[in-house]
């Protein structure tokens, strides 16, 4: 039985930046029998709703920046990725949900400071500390695919 870290909204719990969810009941179905663990760094970090964040390139590296304020959003983003990776030390599989800037493993969007787009294939910052970790990726839309 594996142990997988999922996007908390994949499983319907409703907390995406506008209160709702992605629940993907054909990922679930093929789900079955693995130990699955929900995270969500940013309704842990700023609550559910909220505003929007897109990953920006800065001089100072990409960050989570909110749409709302232009603030600096990622170091509560990393620091809950952390807390949640030591907690579990034995996840084998991360699954994020597809463009998130937080959770996207290969599908966030990448924007330059003026939001002219530069990537739509780059990772989340939770994603990419799980990638640091050696723990294996995947979008949730691209699960399926892997079988």
């Amino acid at each position: 039985m594996q142990k997988v870290a999922i996007s908390a909204c994949l499983l319907g719990e409703k907390c995406r930046y506008d209160a709702s969810d992605n629940v993907n009941s054909s990922l679930l179905d093929l789900l079955q029998g693995h130990t699955l663990i929900p995270f969500c760094p940013e309704a842990y970090a700023f609550g559910t709703p909220r505003p929007t964040m897109d990953l920006i390139r800065t001089p100072s590296g990409d960050k989570a920046l909110s749409n709302e304020t232009g603030e600096d959003l990622s170091a509560p983003v990393v620091d809950y990725a952390n807390i949640f990776f030591d907690k579990h030390p034995d996840i084998e599989l991360f699954i994020g949900k597809d463009r998130s800037p937080s959770c996207g493993v290969c599908s966030a969007k990448l924007y330059n400071t003026n939001k002219t787009l530069l990537s739509h294939t780059e990772a989340g910052l939770m994603a990419k500390v799980a990638l640091t970790r050696n723990i294996e990726c995947t979008d949730a839309e691209k699960y399926g695919e892997e079988i």
